[in-house]
């Protein structure tokens, strides 16, 4: 499946938790939370440059090369995915203070 089809999957299950909440809360407010965060969150997952973010994190403050050196001419995987702790600590402090917030709008 495509990058599209994942983005397509997420929305719809977006909508699907967006639909659950609206009924079982019968709460605008918390729907339009809820639609906001997914978004946010799929946006942050999904949209993001990971090839660029794919390296050290050293790494990051300098340009990447236009075409990198590859042994060979093979194309790079796009679903690969190298789990530095950094990056890793980075995107779950994030993803935790958003669903923190998220979670204090629901309780409310």
């Amino acid at each position: 499946m495509g990058s599209d089809g994942v983005l397509r999957v997420c929305l719809v299950s977006l909508g699907a938790a967006v639909l659950a909440v609206g009924i079982f809360t019968f709460s605008f407010r918390k729907a339009m939370a809820t639609y906001v965060f997914g978004l946010v969150g799929i946006a942050g997952i999904l949209l993001p440059d990971w090839e660029f973010f794919d390296r050290d994190f050293s790494h990051w403050f300098s340009p990447m090369p236009l075409h990198p050196p590859t042994s060979s001419d093979r194309v790079p995987s796009i679903g690969s995915f190298k789990l530095y702790p950094l990056r890793v600590a980075l995107i779950t402090t994030i993803y935790s203070f958003g669903l923190y917030k998220w979670w204090l709008i629901m309780c409310s």
